[in-house]
């Protein structure tokens, strides 16, 4: 029996995390999941690849404001409105790998405030709905969209594969390293891997392909440290076409789109 263990949402991408007990899947992701990105003067997306310490930057979400804090000293944080209307904030094109396409420029405190937090000149961009950023049509289809995450909607991990990688290692490793949005428990190491059409409760989802990672699996997500590992182990029994593969990209199907830990899951090959 394979079962829904942990949520999680990124709202600004490579930040830290909010765990959830519920969340709405939206076609572009779970609601407020990267739809916010930190990135430099000219557009082009920023991450902890270049700017480590953003993993020490927490987030949180209330009724009306984002939270931007650090996660060692929540007292000092920014507040970012959750709402603005059309044409209250200056649109701009910006960066995401080879995709560029139009945001909000979030106002001049808030990017001061993370411009002397990260000591990096940046800004933070919003993704409006009107925004349509196509996902990669060799494996989906076209209007298939897709917040500021790498590639897909949605990424899935079962615990059963951290679980196997951690008998590898000599220190295990959290599964924050991977930042998924469901982890599940049950099932085999990998079994994701071969996930098609599959529910979550009453949600449908469809399982497009495997997740190939990079060098943010090496950051310590309390510390910001970088060491060799998890890629190096995984490289001696998850390499594929050159590629590091671990968890599954996912893409909505359908359903009432509520997703509660606890929720059962069924999958087709």
């Amino acid at each position: 029996m394979l079962t829904l263990s942990e949520i999680w949402i990124y709202p600004v991408k490579s930040l830290g995390g909010i765990s959830l007990q519920e969340a709405t899947a939206e076609a572009r992701g779970l609601r407020y999941d990267r739809r916010w990105m930190i990135t430099d003067e000219n557009g082009r997306f920023l991450t902890q690849r270049e700017i480590p310490e953003m993993a020490l930057l927490g987030t949180a979400i209330d009724d009306a404001f984002l939270h931007i804090f650090w996660k060692n000293r929540p007292a000092e944080k920014i507040l970012v409105p959750l709402e603005f209307h059309t044409g209250e904030l200056p649109e701009i094109h910006v960066k995401v790998w080879d995709d560029t396409c139009s945001a909000w420029v979030l106002p001049y405190h808030i990017n001061n405030w993370l411009s002397a937090a990260l000591k990096h000149k940046v800004q933070l961009v919003y993704m409006p709905d009107t925004t349509r950023r196509q996902t990669d049509l060799k494996y989906t289809t076209e209007g298939e969209h897709v917040s500021f995450a790498d590639g897909y909607p949605f990424l899935v991990i079962g615990q059963a594969s951290l679980d196997a990688l951690n008998e590898r290692l000599e220190v295990p490793l959290p599964m924050n390293r991977f930042r998924p949005n469901f982890v599940f428990t049950g099932g085999n190491p990998h079994e994701e891997d071969n996930w098609t059409d599959f529910s979550i409760g009453t949600t449908l989802f469809r399982g497009v392909k495997p997740c190939a990672r990079c060098s943010i699996t090496t950051t310590d997500q309390e510390t910001a440290a970088r060491a060799a590992e998890p890629l190096k182990t995984l490289a001696t029994y998850r390499n594929e076409g050159k590629k590091i593969l671990f968890g599954q990209n996912v893409i909505l199907r359908g359903g009432d789109g509520v997703v509660r830990v606890g929720n059962f899951m069924s999958y087709e090959l």
